[in-house]
């Protein structure tokens, strides 16, 4: 294995650095003196120079950038570690006014989003077995902490033992089948891998297992069915931000690095494991759009929500269509815009010790003439996941279903259109709950400002974004369509 950095390297990888000095600084900052507003602001300034690197990097380093035989930087990895970045700077922002209030140590809540992001970088960068599971357990391992943040609940805690045991799991599985691949093949890098089985006569049942395992411990990670049981718990323990973090930087990360990983490794993808990750992508959308309709927790739906959501990403990936990348990308940013949004809402009406988060559909009711500027926001979001017509769900759930008709997988479209249906039904329920009034109820008790505070001009600007993207989605799909050569 070549271990040699070069300057170039380095220069690619300083979005990475950026990002784990960022924790380093905020480590150092809590040693130094515990302030609240000084760390929250050290983290939103890291994350945002960390930003800033992925730019200067897509457009001055030559690309792709080997760095080892670990990891590579090209565009899929600059669109996603951007992606992350922005969905982390999202929730740091609204996880500053939600934790004013917290009673306990609130600074080490930036460390950890700040370590969880710089995993989700690693992971989109790996091209090898070692890299991804580093990458994986850099992610995972603060999102424990995070989870049982809140630990004066007794549902954070049963939430973070929960999202322990299913990492675990999660874990095991995935050194196991590294292990048996590797025993198999003598290779840990994607590409290795690949050559070796391909040079095989016939592919080994030890591989076939080896890639079935590596796949159960990303099917666990990305809460697919029947990978799911616990998901909901976890989103419905966690602190609200922490929920935000784990439904759009954790699973995109994620999704990234296993979008990779069947680019580079095709086999893996291929006779009954096509067929298996079929049948997962459809069983995903109906029972999640199913056992959503049943839920009067927000954060229980929309967990259900995103195993749909990510149940249709999984049409892209089992198409086998050159247009699986771009396809991805556009669905995947908008997702992410579009659940900021709706769990932002969450975070604007919660608080960590004042009682349960704002999570139960009776907390929504009658939102709209309590604090209007909410209630817009998240009937947007709403309207963008059921994919309505000139918001941003709409441009990715088009694309999906472009994919599918290229790749005639017609009941995986028509288990699409079904679980389209099922979600319309509880996101307009979610809508109109907002708009019904209660006997007794204040009107405008919220500050008429409350659009001039950071986390409200994020929300916003979200809002904002969800409808610009379905109206006019060129610049997205350019970035995009940009991935298909890569």
């Amino acid at each position: 294995m070549s271990t040699q950095l070069t300057l170039q390297n380095l220069q690619a990888l300083l979005p990475v650095i950026l990002c784990s000095g960022t924790a380093v600084m905020v480590m150092l900052a809590i040693a130094f003196k515990r302030n609240h507003f000084m760390n929250a602001t050290v983290t939103v300034l890291g994350l945002n120079a960390s930003l800033a690197a992925v730019w200067w990097v897509s457009s001055r380093v030559a690309l792709p950038q080997p760095v080892t035989d670990l990891f590579v930087v090209d565009s899929f990895a600059c669109f996603y570690m951007a992606l992350i970045l922005v969905a982390t700077l999202a929730c740091v922002t609204l996880a500053h006014a939600y934790m004013e209030t917290h009673s306990g140590n609130r600074e080490e809540l930036y460390l950890l989003l700040t370590l969880a992001a710089t995993g989700g970088l690693v992971l989109v960068c790996s091209r090898h077995m070692a890299g991804l599971f580093i990458g994986m357990e850099i992610l995972t391992v603060p999102l424990f902490g995070l989870v049982a943040y809140s630990f004066k609940r007794s549902r954070s805690l049963e939430a973070g033992i929960k999202y322990l045991v299913l990492s675990a799991m999660s874990t095991a599985f995935m050194l196991f089948g590294i292990a048996l691949l590797y025993a198999q093949t003598g290779n840990l890098s994607y590409s290795g891998i690949n050559t070796a089985l391909l040079q095989a006569a016939d592919i080994p049942l030890l591989a076939w297992v080896g890639c079935a395992m590596i796949f159960v411990a990303f099917a666990f990670k990305l809460s697919f069915v029947p990978f799911h049981l616990w998901t909901p718990d976890v989103y419905e323990g966690a602190p609200a931000p922490v929920s935000a973090f784990l439904a759009t930087a954790s699973k995109v990360a994620v999704f990234a690095a296993l979008v990779r990983l069947l680019q580079d490794m095709p086999l893996m993808a291929f006779g009954a494991m096509h067929d298996v990750l079929a049948a997962i992508a459809g069983l995903s959308i109906l029972v999640g759009n199913l056992l959503a309709l049943t839920q009067s927790n927000v954060k229980r739906m929309l967990g259900y929500s995103s195993i749909a959501h990510f149940g249709y990403l999984l049409i892209a990936v089992v198409s086998g269509l050159n247009l699986e990348q771009p396809t991805v990308a556009i669905y995947l940013a908008t997702y992410v815009i579009t659940a900021l949004a709706a769990f932002g809402v969450m975070v604007q009406v919660s608080s960590p010790y004042h009682g349960a988060d704002a999570d139960n559909l009776q907390h929504y009711r009658g939102l709209f003439w309590k604090r209007p500027y909410l209630a817009s926001v998240m009937t947007v979001a709403m309207l963008s996941m059921a994919g309505i017509p000139m918001t941003a769900g709409f441009i990715g759930k088009f694309y999906i279903v472009m994919i599918g008709v290229g790749a005639q997988m017609w009941w995986l479209l028509a288990a699409l259109v079904i679980g389209s249906a099922l979600g319309l039904y509880y996101y307009l329920r979610m809508m109109i709950t907002m708009f019904l009034t209660q006997p007794g109820m204040r009107r405008f008790e919220a500050p008429l400002n409350w659009g001039q505070t950071t986390g409200g001009l994020i929300l916003l600007l979200a809002a904002a974004l969800v409808i610009l993207l379905g109206v006019y989605p060129e610049p997205l799909l350019g970035v995009a369509m940009g991935l298909a050569s890569v």
